[in-house]
């Protein structure tokens, strides 16, 4: 008999690429991949637990799995990702419903964890994180036309709000070729749109070269025919060097959009932190970067009421955003993370105090972005197209200057033509909707 099997994969696109690593491991031995999870014999959840929220989806996620095993529908429930690298005495103890709680380390042996499970095992293997394989197989769990491809695993830079060096480990890259390969596989198999993620990928290859490869990378991967889109994200402002801002000025297929997770602006915010700059260094770099690519979408993520913060820091945070006018910005109130720097420091704020804050980044973000979309009314733009929404009646896509999963869409009409999810075609904007670009193709 062939056990059925299906996963849930939370949080982040790297943790998504982990996800299809399991699948293509799954899909080697005796399993049928199955792509709704209440449908499996064994279930597979790789949560995240980057912040409080994602914590509680993660939970919420195998409770509602336990209930679909309590009524016989699925065998086995098992936990690998985050949550359970960072929580792993606790897990198992406060979730009895599961039946494997593993490391990201154990990923290479899913395939037994799944086996001694449905036989009734209680499985807990917690090996080096280190052991989480940087490089194999996949399955695409994306739609056909665009992937992830992750450049490196773990981090260096200890943030002092973070826990990701507790949970994924040291700063370990991939090497040039063997992401050229993955690169031109994904391409071969019909990637119009490569997304380059990590941590921190400005750092990508200070480990095994000595010192930053990005911009070599994105040159080696420019030269993949079957790419039409390359974009660029978590670049960290330190290390965005005169050479990467040239290689994506000049480069045609990296699109002109760069990821920039700012977090704040005020220097002694960011100095408690951990990170560097002020206001005057990370203006003069988006100024720097502006006047070098002059079509640029930047964005950007800030954290407001992190311990300390004054009202004057805030609004100097505030003041910052509306004088950049970010493209796409997200804000989110301070998480005070357990065994962090930053969750031991005086003065946390309330939480009433750090939602207000966000609140506040974000209305006025509304307004800005709205202002972009109403300047896109009468402009012709090159559009990716992902589907056709029937309630609206209308097709969207996205733009070079929109990331999925993070950003809007364009939604169009199409005068009887049937555009295919994928290709790219041209849409004259007419109007907006909220801060999403309507138009018609032409």
């Amino acid at each position: 008999m062939k056990y059925k099997v299906g996963i849930v994969s939370l949080g982040c696109a790297k943790n998504r690429v982990d996800a299809e690593m399991l699948l293509a491991k799954l899909n080697k031995q005796d399993f049928t991949l199955v792509e709704d999870v209440a449908m499996a014999d064994a279930a597979i959840i790789n949560t995240c637990a980057f912040i409080e929220s994602a914590k509680k989806e993660s939970i919420e996620e195998i409770l509602e799995l336990a209930k679909l095993k309590e009524e016989g529908k699925i065998k086995c429930l098992i936990v690998t990702g985050c949550l359970s690298e960072r929580y792993k005495e606790q897990v198992m103890a406060e979730l009895p419903e599961i039946d494997a709680c593993v490391g990201i380390g154990a990923n290479d042996e899913i395939a037994q964890i799944i086996t001694d499970s449905l036989k009734g095992k209680k499985v807990e293997k917690f090996p080096p994180k280190e052991e989480l394989s940087l490089e194999g197989e996949r399955i695409q769990s994306t739609p056909s036309y665009y992937a992830y491809l992750k450049i490196a695993e773990g981090c260096d830079n200890h943030c002092t709000y973070c826990a990701i060096p507790m949970i994924r480990g040291k700063y370990r890259s991939r090497t040039i070729e063997n992401l050229v390969k993955e690169a031109q596989w994904l391409a071969e198999g019909g990637v119009k749109e490569l997304i380059v993620i990590a941590q921190d990928t400005t750092y990508y290859g200070t480990d095994i070269y000595g010192k930053p490869m990005l911009a070599q990378l994105l040159k080696e991967l420019c030269k993949i025919q079957k790419l039409k889109w390359i974009r660029v994200l978590y670049c960290y402002p330190e290390r965005i060097t005169d050479e990467l801002i040239q290689v994506i000025a000049n480069e045609d297929k990296i699109v002109k959009y760069i990821d920039l997770p700012l977090q704040h602006c005020n220097k002694d915010i960011l100095k408690l932190m951990n990170r560097k700059g002020s206001v005057r260094e990370l203006t003069a770099l988006l100024n720097k970067i502006k006047d070098a690519i002059p079509d640029v979408v930047l964005r950007s993520t800030f954290i407001t009421g992190f311990p300390g913060e004054t009202e004057e820091q805030f609004q100097e945070l505030a003041q910052f955003a509306k004088d950049i006018k970010f493209q796409r910005l997200g804000c989110f109130p301070y998480s005070q993370e357990e065994n962090t720097a930053a969750a031991k420091l005086p003065n946390q704020i309330d939480e009433d105090v750090k939602n207000r804050r966000a609140e506040i980044i974000m209305e006025q973000q509304q307004v800005i972005m709205e202002d972009y979309a109403e300047k896109l009314i009468g402009k012709e733009i090159q559009v990716l197209v992902e589907g056709f929404d029937k309630y609206a009646e209308c097709y969207f896509g996205r733009t070079k200057g929109d990331c999925p999963e993070v950003d809007g869409n364009v939604f169009f009409t199409a005068k009887g033509i049937k555009p295919q999810e994928g290709n790219f075609v041209n849409v004259r904007i007419t109007d907006y909707i909220g801060i999403d670009p309507v138009g018609e193709m032409v």
